[in-house]
C-alpha cells in the first residue's frame, strides 16, 4: 500500500517518512483527535499475505500494549487501512543504541545508567510474563533527554491463558520452531532452540552491556558456525582487560550475565538492576554480586591452535554444505518455483571434526543460515518428533538420509 504525505489513516495524518525496515515503513503522523505527533509502522504489501509475519506484527502490538513503563515504547493503536496493518506508537526523538555505539565505548557511568534503565524495562515485561528474546542495540533507543526505550517485541514470548486456563507459549506458529533472535545476542539455550525464559533476556542483556562498556561485541567471528561455537563454548575477553577503567565489580556482573548455564545467571533482572544501582549510587556491593556467589569459571578459554583449526575447518565445511544445498534447490534442471516460506527438512549431521563443540553447532548454524531466506522455513524439531511417533519410531531418533527422512518429508 502506497502512503502519501498528507494522507489520513483513521484519525492520523501522515506528515513524513521516517524510515524503512524489513517489515515495512515508519512514518511520522499527527493524531488529529488528541493533537499530538506519533509514529506509525505500516506493514509492507509484500508481507500482508504472510501469516507468520502478520502474526509477529500483531504479537508486537499485543506485547507492547500490555506494558506501561517509561523504558518501553508505548503503543497506542493497531489498525488496518485498505487491508494493510499499521501500528501507532509514541514518537521518539534520538537514535538507536547501534547508532550511539558507532562512536565507540560509552563512559562507564553512562553505560551503567542506561543498563539500569534497560533492566527496569525488562523487569516490567518479565513481571507480565513477557520475554523479549531479541534484545540488541538495534532494539534499544536513546532519546535526546537520555531515556532508554526498549523496542520491537515482535519475537517476544508471552504466556497467556487459553480457554482451559492452561499456560500456552505464544511464539511463531504457536510453537518453538527453532532458533529465534539475532545471532551474536542469543543465549546458549536460544541458539540450541531450547525452552527459554527470563534468563535468556539476562544473557542478551549481558551481551549488550559488554558492548556498551568495550565498544566491541562479545561474540564475533567470520561466520555463523564460529559465532554459535563461541556462544556455546567460549567466554569473551573480560571487560576490564579491554577497558582498564571499568571497575572489577562491574566485570563480575557482566560475567554472571553471560554464564552458559542459565541457572548460574542472576535469578531475576530485578536482582541485576539492584546490583547495577549499587554501583551507580556508590553503595557497597550487594550480596548478589559477591565473588562467592559467582561460580568458578569452568568453561575453558579458546583451546589453542587445535581448536581454532577445527573450527575453521568446520566453518569451511558448513559454507560448502550451504552452497551444495543452494545448488540442489536452485540450480537443478527445471527447478520448482518456491512459494514464500516453503518448508525444508534438515537432517542430522555426523560430526567428523573430532571437536565435540560441533556436535550441536553444525545443525544449528545451517538452520540459522537457511532461516534468513524469505523463501524457506526449516521443518521444526517438535514436528519431526511428532511425526516419528506416528511412524512408531522413538521421538529422539536421529533423522538420516538412509532411515526415515523420506517418509518425514511427506
Amino acid at each position: 500500500m502506497a502512503i502519501a504525505i498528507g494522507q489520513q489513516l483513521g484519525s492520523y495524518e501522515i506528515t513524513a517518512l521516517l524510515g524503512k525496515g524489513g517489515m515495512g515503513e515508519v512514518y511520522r503522523a499527527h493524531d488529529l483527535r488528541l493533537n499530538r505527533d506519533v509514529a506509525i509502522k505500516v506493514v509492507s504489501p509484500l508481507f500482508s499475505t504472510d501469516p507468520d509475519r502478520l502474526r509477529r506484527f500483531e504479537q508486537e502490538a499485543r506485547a507492547a500494549a500490555a506494558l506501561t513503563h517509561p523504558n518501553i515504547l508505548a503503543v497506542f493503536h493497531l489498525g488496518t487501512h485498505d487491508g494493510a496493518l499499521y501500528l501507532v506508537s509514541e514518537l521518539l526523538e534520538g537514535e538507536t543504541f547501534r547508532e550511539h555505539l558507532s562512536q565507540g565505548p560509552l563512559p562507564t557511568r553512562n553505560a551503567v545508567n542506561y543498563a539500569v534503565q534497560i533492566a527496569h524495562g525488562l523487569a516490567a515485561a518479565h513481571d507480565k510474563g513477557i520475554f523479549h528474546r531479541d534484545l540488541k542495540p538495534e532494539n534499544l533507543f536513546l532519546t535526546k533527554d537520555g531515556r532508554v526505550k526498549i523496542l520491537d517485541f515482535g519475537l517476544a514470548k508471552m504466556s497467556v491463558l487459553d480457554s482451559n486456563a492452561s499456560t500456552v507459549p505464544m511464539t511463531r506458529q504457536g510453537i518453538e520452531a527453532g532458533p529465534m533472535g539475532t545471532l551474536g545476542y542469543m543465549s546458549p539455550e536460544q541458539v540450541r532452540g531450547k525452552f527459554v525464559d527470563h534468563r535468556s533476556d539476562i544473557f542478551s542483556f549481558g551481551v549488550v552491556l559488554y558492548e556498551m562498556l568495550t565498544g566491541g561485541r562479545a561474540f564475533t567471528a567470520d561466520n555463523s558456525a564460529e559465532i554459535i561455537a563461541a556462544i556455546l563454548t567460549r567466554d569473551p575477553e573480560d571487560v576490564s582487560v579491554r577497558n582498564s577503567a571499568i571497575p572489577p565489580i562491574l566485570g563480575k556482573i557482566v560475567r554472571r550475565c553471560l554464564e552458559k548455564d542459565a541457572n548460574h545467571r542472576f535469578h531475576s533482572i530485578r536482582d541485576l538492576a539492584f546490583s547495577l544501582e549499587a554501583i551507580w549510587d556508590g553503595s557497597p556491593p550487594v550480596a548478589t554480586i559477591d565473588e562467592r556467589d559467582i561460580r568458578v569459571e569452568t568453561n575453558a578459554r579458546f583451546k589453542g591452535f587445535r581448536t581454532r583449526w577445527t573450527i575453521a575447518v568446520g566453518a569451511a565445511a558448513l559454507a560448502i554444505l550451504a552452497a551444495v544445498i543452494a545448488g540442489i534447490i536452485f540450480l537443478r534442471p527445471n527447478p520448482s518455483i518456491l512459494t514464500e516460506r516453503d518448508l525444508i527438512l534438515l537432517s542430522d549431521f555426523v560430526n567428523t571434526t573430532g571437536d565435540a563443540a560441533f556436535d550441536e553447532t553444525l545443525k544449528q548454524a545451517i538452520t540459522v543460515q537457511l532461516e534468513q531466506s524469505p523463501f524457506l522455513n526449516v521443518f521444526p524439531d517438535d514436528r519431526i518428533r511428532q511425526t516419528l511417533r506416528y511412524m512408531a519410531h522413538s521421538p529422539d531418533e536421529r533423522v538420516t538420509s538412509d532411515r526415515c527422512a523420506g517418509d518425514l518429508s511427506t
